[in-house]
């Protein structure tokens, strides 16, 4: 099996799936945008070649350096695993006749609009949802559903550049700041859903199910996202196969028979609203900010393997073992600035170090990223412990009495 792997480099983790396919024996061939002497020594040798490109984004150069590769042999998949790469990988696989996810699912899964346009018409709850590219056409949404909204890019990820509208003094300041009070863009407007926000992620082989997993967002991520004083956190239950939940488990096979999904990892987000279980929306992807390392400690299990595994049409390596439960949560600066320490470090290691699998202190001097650049934008601390519940009381008493301070 020969797979072309976007972007070996860059997120960090990236490094994993290039190593994991290497092994399960495949041989696997790289498109990336940093030259390759700047790879180190192990990445380079789990490659049998490596295309510098100026961007992956950029559809001439990646087809140009797929062609190469082509011509040194042949291709059996492409795999792109991050966001911005995903719909660029989909038209090159589809442009040089590498099997893959298509461009019809990959669009249905970048397009919230569409996404939920196709959801709806099979049955699937959603919010109302749809797209617009000026200010007028978010007022008339409004108009139609009333405050309170969501805008958010049409083909974004996670939380960036999304808004909140309650009122009308957030409408007319979310346009100037968005844009749209000025020019055309497109973007996705849909009804706020208030309820528990959670996500359900898979690796799918042909259509089915065959690793899962669910975990929760304390508190949901557009507010943890624009808080400073919150310490966010995201935990992964161990507790997949109680019956409360059920419901988002059939949820979530019934969004990828729906959407086309074949074989392919996904990150699903769902809410628990007054109404039921609604779906949000879902990315044929990994999750982001390192939650399949989260998963590879709670389970025992190489999840990066098991997706190798997959893509390569090799049977399962194992089972997820549901030992523990684990969770991660961020650490936000107190202010903008440079970082000069954090507090409650020493303490943090003595009483809870058995618990902690990562950690990231930026060292003084570091400058503080913004409250809204993600969870792994500053300080960090992952852990995990046999009961749900109590890895949750020590991720808050983390919060409470470790601080990083800047100025």
């Amino acid at each position: 099996m020969h797979v072309i792997l976007v972007e070996p480099a860059f997120p960090s983790n990236q490094r994993e799936f290039a190593r994991a396919l290497k092994s399960v024996g495949a041989t696997v061939s790289a498109i990336g945008e940093r030259p390759q002497e700047y790879l180190d020594p192990e990445l380079k040798s789990w490659l049998a070649c490596y295309e510098q490109v100026p961007s992956v984004c950029d559809h001439e150069s990646m087809f140009k350096a797929t062609r190469r590769i082509q011509q040194r042999g042949w291709v059996d998949r492409m795999e792109a695993t991050v966001e911005a790469h995903m719909r660029c990988a989909a038209e090159i696989r589809e442009m040089c006749k590498i099997p893959g996810t298509s461009v019809e699912t990959t669009n249905r899964c970048r397009d919230k609009p569409l996404m939920k346009e196709v959801l709806r018409a099979a049955g699937v709850p959603c919010a109302d949802s749809g797209g617009i590219t000026n200010a007028k056409e978010v007022k008339a949404f409004i108009d139609e559903v009333g405050y309170q909204i969501i805008l958010k890019p049409r083909d974004g990820a996670g939380a960036a550049d999304t808004y909140k509208i309650s009122d009308e003094a957030d409408y007319e300041r979310v346009m100037q700041e968005s844009g749209l009070a000025s020019r055309d863009i497109d973007y996705a407007v849909e009804e706020f859903i208030e309820g528990h926000e959670g996500f359900f992620d898979t690796i799918t082989v042909n259509g089915k199910v065959r690793h899962e997993f669910i975990t929760h967002y304390y508190p949901n991520v557009l507010h943890g996202m624009r808080t400073r004083w919150i310490s966010p956190r995201f935990c992964v239950t161990n507790r997949i196969e109680a019956e409360g939940y059920t419901e988002v488990r059939k949820l979530g096979r019934r969004v990828i028979e729906v959407l086309g999904i074949e074989t392919a990892p996904t990150h699903m987000e769902w809410f628990i609203t007054k109404k039921g279980l609604m779906f949000s929306e879902i990315a044929c992807r990994p999750p982001g900010v390192g939650a399949w390392d989260l998963y590879r400690a709670a389970n025992d299990l190489d999840i990066y393997a098991e997706w190798a595994r997959a893509i390569c049409g090799l049977p399962a390596g194992g089972v997820p073992s549901r030992r523990y439960a684990t969770g991660m949560i961020a650490l936000r600066p107190d202010q903008d600035g440079t970082i000069v320490g954090h507090q409650g470090q020493e303490a943090l290691f003595r009483d809870l170090g058995d618990f902690v699998i990562g950690a990231h202190f930026p060292a003084p001097g570091t400058p503080t990223q913004p409250v809204g650049a993600g969870y792994k934008a500053n300080a960090w601390v992952q852990m995990r412990h046999p009961d749900y519940d109590d890895l949750l009381k020590m991720l808050e008493v983390v919060g409470e009495s470790v601080q990083t301070r800047a100025r």
